[in-house]
């Protein structure tokens, strides 16, 4: 097995492969492998509008948005099946060039015309939608797209284009198998730990709950709890924004720390410095996101300190109060 890829056009050779498979990748349009799907809903067979999120696929449009976004006349929308593939031309976060998602959840529903509909000739299914969820495609997209054009936020790719659009593909359906297991696996093992994390949090909100209204106590004997005024125990810092002309991207001065997208996985992250700082947060202080998209996020600061924009609000404890006590989600007090 080759340690390296390599290509002549028409073929690949990937760097990593499962033992027992070395035939090259070939060369497919889209159209050798799959089928547009054009078939209409005019009898109604389905009641059930569709719409395609990058992140949850194919999903129920009432349950997603909580109303109907469709016409309440859907006949004149695509009919799409169980396995069946829908592209999504709209940009997302993440999603520069649209999604392919196949319809797992039910089995029809209806689609907008919008949407350019597929169903596979050949090729392991799993395998085909686990490549599509890679973004590997995104290049031929890229390459048929007209630069910049967009309609009602939909990227202008021709139906004929896309499928012509090419594809390196193993030709082994035991190889295809192979890979779609193990993307499976995963998607299984990542579905247990969300839901692991749900219920954590689930226990979490009821623990805080019981230990904050007194139900439960960590001493051996009963201790009186004193109530004080939020503001004798905390202050409260409000923010303050810049125009462009008073931040920076060029890591000068403090970091500014302007919203809901300075957090990232628990953590402040800095994009911006400014050299005018009027409103600081300082190391260990909570914000709170008070504005905006992410309203009612929290994050302790981790940096040594950060001017705040108007989106934020400090929380720093006082003398009177243990500073590990902060404010956080579900108006608890946690350490």
């Amino acid at each position: 097995m080759a340690n390296v890829s390599s290509s002549n056009g028409l073929e690949k050779r990937p760097k990593l492969r499962f033992p027992g498979f070395d035939e090259p990748w070939k060369a497919e349009m889209l159209s050798d492998f799959s089928e547009r799907v054009t078939r209409k809903n005019t009898k109604n067979e389905t009641n059930l509008p569709l719409t395609i999120s990058s992140k949850d696929g194919l999903v129920d449009q009432i349950s997603y948005f909580n109303k109907m976004v469709a016409s309440k006349d859907i006949s004149s929308y695509y009919l799409l099946k169980e396995g069946e593939y829908a592209y999504n031309k709209s940009y997302s976060v993440g999603y520069d060039f649209g999604s392919i998602k196949r319809l797992d959840r039910y089995p029809m529903g209806a689609l907008s015309t919008l949407y350019i509909c597929f169903a596979l000739k050949r090729h392991n299914s799993d395998f085909i939608r686990a490549y599509f969820d890679s973004l590997k495609w995104y290049r031929e997209i890229y390459m048929i797209s007209a630069e910049g054009a967009r309609n009602h936020g939909l990227l202008n790719v021709p139906t004929e284009d896309f499928f012509q659009t090419i594809h390196y593909l193993p030709q082994d359906t035991r190889e295809q198998r192979k890979i779609a297991n193990f993307i499976i696996t995963l998607d299984r093992r990542i579905d247990a730990q969300q839901s692991l994390v749900k219920s954590l949090k689930k226990y979490k909100r009821g623990a805080l709950k019981a230990v904050f209204t007194q139900q439960v106590s960590f001493s051996a004997k009963p201790q009186k709890w004193d109530k004080y005024k939020m503001g004798d125990l905390i202050s409260l810092q409000s923010g303050q924004d810049f125009a462009p002309a008073e931040y920076n991207d060029q890591e000068i001065g403090v970091p500014y720390m302007t919203g809901a997208s300075c957090i990232e996985k628990g953590e402040t992250v800095v994009s911006r410095w400014t050299q005018t700082p009027r409103c600081y947060a300082y190391k260990g202080d909570t914000l709170l996101v008070c504005k905006g998209s992410g309203s009612g996020a929290v994050v302790r600061l981790t940096q040594e300190k950060a001017h705040i924009a108007r989106q934020f609000m400090s929380l720093r404890a006082n003398e009177k109060n243990d500073k590990r006590l902060l404010l956080l989600p579900d108006g608890f007090l946690v350490g």
